[in-house]
């Protein structure tokens, strides 16, 4: 007898568990979709934008730590003077190595949006952790790569992190080429993010976005900006120069929507309500549309970029 009650105890002891782990998957599923379903515009950053014909529509969703990590890439790059075809490939290296992520771990002693390693020389871990640095550094050693644009993604990425999977970063393309799109400005308006409420604390603080953005896109990028009221208002204007760095002039102001994406995708971490350029407003939870030209509020002379109070 205690032989055939012990089988039959532990039979019941595994349906137990085994239905409890299926309350648990099921609760905790209930729980997504209700926190998904509740909230009208959840935390995200969706970017979107049509072909070069006006064909169909491509869309990348992300989180808005990926949308930070993503225009620090984008940043860096083009303050460099690199193409867009560079960003991509930077942009397609972080999203298979990191997903975008900067994250303090990985193979062996791998670390950051590129999972670069201290031991192979490629900076310290506190270095490896600053997506500013690690960037830059993808970026030194890919501008060494010989015909890095007309090389095939996989292989100029390849040359440069020397993986073990070299043919994985190909799937990214796709998703890496229209982050490039957007982020360096080609396409307008193409980033909208929904900053979370829940997180919101106090005021934004317009020193900080000052100093992030010349962290991101060189001591120039505020060069010749007026100050906007006191040290303590509220709004920054960054100047759009009439001749970029990359030499383009006021008839493609790529550089103006390249600052104003990035602000976009910074808009939880700095507390960002609004970004106006070139006649198109964005103000966080509702998106862009266009407003009509008020002065230099919406015009194409500068960024501006106002943080809560």
């Amino acid at each position: 007898m205690p032989r055939t009650a012990r089988p039959a105890r532990r039979s019941r002891l595994l349906r137990c568990a085994v239905a409890f782990a299926v309350l648990a998957a099921l609760g905790g599923y209930l729980a997504v979709q209700y926190d998904s379903s509740g909230s009208k515009n959840p935390p995200r950053c969706v970017v979107e934008a049509s072909d070069e014909d006006g064909g169909a529509t491509h869309t990348y969703e992300m989180s808005l730590a990926q949308a930070v990590n993503a225009a620090t890439i984008s940043a860096v790059g083009t303050t460099r003077g690199m193409p867009e075809r560079a960003v991509t490939i930077a942009l397609a290296t972080a999203l298979q190595e990191s997903t975008l992520r900067n994250i303090d771990y990985g193979d062996r002693d791998s670390l950051g949006l590129f999972q670069q390693r201290p031991s192979q020389g490629w900076g310290t871990p506190a270095q490896l952790m600053d997506p500013v640095y690690s960037a830059g550094e993808f970026y030194d050693h890919l501008a060494e790569v010989p015909g890095y644009s007309r090389l095939p993604l996989t292989v100029a990425a390849q040359r440069v992190q020397r993986s073990g999977f070299p043919q994985a970063y190909a799937k990214h393309e796709p998703d890496a080429a229209l982050l490039a799109a957007v982020l360096t400005g080609r396409r307008p308006a193409s980033l909208n993010c929904t900053p979370s409420t829940a997180t919101a604390d106090g005021p934004g603080d317009a020193a900080r976005v000052r100093a992030e953005l010349v962290r991101a896109f060189g001591e120039d990028v505020l060069s010749g900006a007026k100050a906007a009221g006191s040290p303590a208002a509220s709004t920054v204007s960054v100047p759009v120069p009439a001749t970029s760095a990359r030499g383009e002039d006021t008839s493609s102001p790529r550089r103006g929507w390249e600052l104003a994406h990035w602000a976009v995708a910074q808009s939880e971490a700095l507390r960002i309500e609004r970004v106006s350029y070139a006649n198109r407003v964005w103000n966080a939870g509702e998106g862009w549309r266009t407003e009509s030209a008020k002065g230099t509020e919406t015009g194409t002379s500068a960024v501006r970029i106002r943080v809560a109070q």
